[in-house]
């Protein structure tokens, strides 16, 4: 039976390289491709010979005839997207260039090329995973991450009960031990080192430093206690440094959550998850003894628009309503012809539901602007506005969540657009905006580059794209030569930041992790305080003298 993509698709497309019959779709050269919320398995092609399973790197790809949760409803969706989407049999009906040049030349005396890659999440190491898979040229790459740990989207981003989906670290860690490949953690360019001293020892500085700001919903009160964004709820429980020290009061027995993307479902999912669920998990320790307590029973994900324009993707509204204990219910009626999506079939299936007596519950809400948080000294209330008919109603609550977007935050010295939150840039050239003059030795990838769109597997062609384009300038002469060396880096990285960290260092603080949780059951224990990261380290490297940095 022919194989099927379930939930915690990452859509890097590692499995479309290797099928040997085309069957899966969108494919990074297809339109569809950048806002598709999933990869889809052709079941009329598949020869079920599951080549695509076994290079998946998050295990998304299970045989059709498996027994898995909501296997059945995945087969469905595979139909349905084959259906609303025929393959078309002309030449280009449904291709766009795509400037993805994975070489296969072998270039006698390739030309030495060194890059700076500024952070560490999936488009940093996939563009370093770009530059030094290649055969072409030969390729320096070092890695700048601000944090003593790396990992970026998929450490701080991902929830923790969506253990699949961070498995495609593996990807990254087979990247960081390539020859040519340095690390420093712990160094914050910008602050540390400027630009123009990293850029002096490379011939171009790609900045992968992703989007740490959220967008406001502009209204008053937006900022009384209790009224916070899903950024920083979402970084705390995942053990983010910048937010291991703050505090949420979940005494109360309803929140809101404002946006129904799938940030604001995980937000959901994880205020009402039975506790010793989570316990198997990788979440921050701090959050885990603060959910122990919470009193949530309730929370409300309020939406501006009607269902039909709900921003989460099928799969992560499908797994919402499978959660032992948890109701998930719409509010008000949904109607789902034959012909609608599955989205919109799910959707009506939880406004059918009632609610179960004990369980807590997630209540989706569609048609309601949030007008005014109200409150004096802490929020005690949002009042919301019907789209449809104007109409105002308040909902006590004493925790308001925004899920509306995360946005980009300006980098000293670079063109931004405010606009879209991102550094200013074409095909991920940096550029002066009016005149789209190439910033000499810079670019971008992810978030920061194309606004905060897709999931981690967008990222690998995010980066191949910018990659081609810098490789591109290189080939044209137009990268200056860098000035210092990298040895003349290396010392000047001693210099700035001595407690900085190696790849060596991150592996041992990685596998220290690891083992602390598998003597408990978990996939990993995090530590969140620089200075116990660096311990770690250090006592590494004392024990194993030889081992370089």
């Amino acid at each position: 039976m022919a194989y099927v993509v379930t939930q915690n698709c990452c859509n890097d497309a590692t499995c479309v390289a290797v099928c040997p019959v085309d069957c899966i779709h969108p494919t990074p050269a297809e339109r569809d491709y950048s806002s598709t919320e999933m990869l889809y398995i052709d079941p009329a092609t598949c020869i079920d010979c599951g080549a695509c399973a076994d290079v998946c790197p998050v295990d998304a790809i299970v045989p059709g005839d498996a027994i898995a949760p909501d296997v059945d409803r995945y087969r469905e969706m595979n139909t349905d997207y084959f259906q609303r989407n025929p393959r078309a049999t002309g030449s280009g009906a449904h291709v766009q260039p795509l400037p993805l040049t994975l070489a296969t030349a072998v270039v006698a005396d390739p030309p030495a090329l060194r890059v700076a890659i500024v952070g560490s999440g999936p488009s940093a190491f996939y563009a370093a995973e770009e530059l030094l898979a290649r055969r072409d040229i030969a390729a320096e790459v070092t890695m700048f991450e601000r944090l003593p740990v790396a990992g970026g989207l998929v450490r701080f981003g991902v929830a923790p009960d969506h253990w699949h989906t961070k498995t495609v670290d593996k990807v990254f860690n087979r990247t960081a031990r390539r020859a040519g490949f340095t690390f420093h953690l712990g160094v914050d360019v910008g602050r540390d080192l400027s630009l123009d001293e990293v850029l002096a020892h490379h011939h171009a500085v790609i900045h992968a430093s992703g989007a740490s700001g959220d967008r406001r919903l502009g209204i008053s009160g937006e900022d009384l206690p209790g009224s916070g964004s899903a950024r920083e709820f979402v970084a705390w429980y995942n053990g983010h440094p910048d937010q291991a020290n703050a505090s949420f009061d979940l005494s109360t027995r309803r929140v809101v959550v404002v946006g129904n993307g799938n940030v604001a479902l995980d937000v959901a999912r994880i205020l009402v998850s039975d506790v010793d669920v989570l316990r198997r998990t990788d979440i921050a320790d701090h959050a885990l003894a603060t959910l122990a307590d919470s009193a949530v029973e309730e929370v409300i994900v309020l939406g501006r628009r009607g269902p039909e324009f709900a921003a989460c993707t099928t799969p992560e509204l499908l797994a919402l309503g499978s959660l032992p204990g948890i109701d998930v219910l719409v509010e008000g009626p949904v109607t789902a012809e034959p012909d609608s999506s599955i989205k919109m079939q799910i959707l009506a299936e939880y406004a059918q539901r009632e609610p179960t007596p004990g369980n807590r519950c997630i209540i989706m809400r569609f048609g309601s602007t949030p007008e005014a948080v109200i409150g004096s000294q802490h929020i005690e209330a949002l009042e919301v506005r019907a789209t449809e008919d104007g109409s105002v109603a308040r909902i006590d609550c004493g925790l308001l969540l925004r899920a509306v977007g995360y946005r980009g935050r300006p980098i000293e010295g670079l063109p931004f657009d405010s606009a879209t939150g991102t550094v200013a840039n074409v095909a991920g050239r940096v550029v002066e905006p009016l005149t789209d003059k190439a910033v000499t030795g810079h670019y971008t990838a992810g978030w920061i580059k194309r606004g905060a769109t897709g999931v981690i597997g967008t990222n690998r062609y995010c980066a191949a794209e910018t990659v081609a384009t810098l490789l591109d300038d290189h080939r044209r002469g137009l990268l200056e030569t860098p000035e210092g060396s990298e040895a003349d880096l290396e010392e000047l990285v001693r210099q700035r930041c001595p407690d900085a960290l190696s790849g060596t260092d991150w592996r041992s603080i990685d596998r220290y992790e690891r083992e602390r949780g598998r003597e408990v059951d978990r996939p990993r224990i995090k530590i969140v305080d620089a200075r116990e990261a660096a311990a770690v380290a250090s006592a590494s490297r004392s024990s194993c003298p030889s081992v370089a940095g």
